[in-house]
């Protein structure tokens, strides 16, 4: 289940085009799942940002997050197979 999740944040993520200097609030990861799913989004989200996939950005607002340019072949490899 991580897996899919995994695999559709981070297709969600390149099609708003989330790479380096934009990003995106680590809150509003979670919209666009299930509302039960909330919890598993932001394990997986950590998750990524601990292999280096998501960079985190901390503004005085909140932490935003953003995918990884120099990671990109690894995040099509995991997005799409």
């Amino acid at each position: 289940m991580y897996e899919d999740i995994k695999k559709a944040l981070l297709i969600k993520l390149m099609k708003k085009r989330l790479w380096g200097h934009k990003h995106t609030s680590f809150d509003n990861l979670s919209k666009g799942f299930p509302s039960h799913l909330g919890k598993d989004v932001k394990k997986v989200a950590d998750e990524l940002i601990k292999e280096g996939i998501l960079l985190k950005h901390p503004t005085s607002y909140g932490m935003e997050v953003s995918l990884n340019p120099r990671m990109k072949e690894t995040i099509e490899k995991i997005a799409f197979g």
